[in-house]
């Protein structure tokens, strides 16, 4: 007896304790997941029956320290609609090392290594947020069409993100919200998940789907649909595993 209780606790995963985390997304009928060293977990749901993925683990950027949280879903919109939100620091940040990079090296082109967060600060305009001071404060924005970076941020998605600025992102985390032809995607540094937490940070995510699809409005490509392909800019990573790639 004594034995098989051994094995039995020594086959629990380690890592922190996501009993919390586990249990609301069963309430919310989605398929929670922990990874085999216990150090990550999966959540699979759907948005307007369409499938998503949570992965909370080892970062994929080096501008995350620790552990993060991203999310992704497979979209299909017009090809203007490549839009950039991020957190103010890391906007910053970013811009800084973007500037370093290539005043401090014979570059004169951005290569496809390059994260595309940092490819579209330098590609793209900035979205003017005058209109939304309190948004403004805590990020900035850029996109191919200014116009509708505005229409993707003004109204349900602003709401959501000052409610965030009270919680999930209430001491300003390196933050990503990106949304393009196929895809829309989720980053942010998130070293102790909660219930709460990633719940907010659904709540971020699927509207900032919906604003996208919304502001696309009537210039949606006829017939639309959510495309299932791979993306280049979301690492894919195995089901029973988030924890285990090598960060991108």
């Amino acid at each position: 007896m004594l034995a098989s209780l051994k094995r039995w606790f020594s086959s629990q995963p380690a890592g922190p304790d996501l009993s919390g985390v586990a249990d609301w997304a069963q309430r919310r009928g989605h398929h929670y997941k922990r990874s085999r060293d216990g150090d990550g977990f999966v959540i699979d749901g759907q948005l307007e029956g369409k499938p998503w993925r949570l992965e909370w683990g080892r970062p994929q950027r080096a501008y995350i320290e620790g552990r993060e949280l991203r999310m992704r879903i497979e979209l299909a919109l017009l090809s203007d609609m490549q839009m950039l939100l991020l957190s103010r620091p890391l906007l910053e940040q970013l811009e800084r090392q973007t500037y370093e990079q290539f005043t401090e090296s014979t570059q004169t082109q951005i290569g496809t290594t390059t994260p595309e967060e940092m490819r579209w600060l330098v590609m793209f305009p900035k979205v003017n947020l005058a209109a939304l001071p309190s948004i403004r404060a805590g990020f900035g924005a850029v996109a191919s069409v200014p116009a509708a970076g505005l229409a993707w941020i003004e109204g349900p998605l602003a709401n959501s993100l000052e409610r965030a600025r009270e919680g999930l992102l209430k001491d300003a985390p390196p933050f990503v919200l990106m949304s393009m032809r196929n895809r829309g995607y989720l980053r942010v540094q998130l070293t102790k998940p909660t219930a709460e937490a990633v719940a907010m940070a659904l709540e971020l995510f699927e509207t900032s789907v919906a604003q996208a699809i919304r502001s696309a409005g009537n210039h949606a490509d006829p017939g639309a649909e959510w495309a299932g392909s791979a993306s280049s800019a979301w690492q894919s990573l195995r089901p029973d595993d988030p924890a285990d790639r090598k960060r991108r």
